[in-house]
């Protein structure tokens, strides 16, 4: 089993996970990330759509190597998890929002 590591931050530490907690606080910043990204990506796709995916990838880009650094800091990974999973279902929601699914033309 891995665990992590000492680092420069000094996380290697052996309490107890706080699983229930930690889940709360990730689905929390998920769901308000998801709905920022979202809301943000589409004001953005009615400008220009390339717009829209340049944003998203340079701001994803920027804030990816910080949040790897923080990925095992005891609070902050329950939160960086939350931004991962809320960002990645925005994207989701933001393809499907522009497929034409079902959509009947006369």
């Amino acid at each position: 089993m891995s665990h992590p590591p000492d680092g420069p931050y000094g996380y290697g530490y052996s309490e107890p996970t706080p699983w229930a907690a930690g889940i709360a606080v990730a689905v929390l910043v998920a769901a308000l990330t998801t709905t920022g990204v979202y809301a943000f990506g589409a004001a953005l796709a009615q400008i220009h759509w390339t717009l829209s995916v340049a944003v998203n990838l340079i701001a994803v880009g920027g804030a990816a190597p910080t949040a790897w650094r923080w990925r095992y800091a005891p609070v902050t990974r329950w939160v960086i998890m939350g931004l991962a999973a809320g960002v990645l279902l925005a994207w989701v929601i933001l393809l499907l929002s522009v497929l034409p699914i079902g959509v009947d033309t006369v």
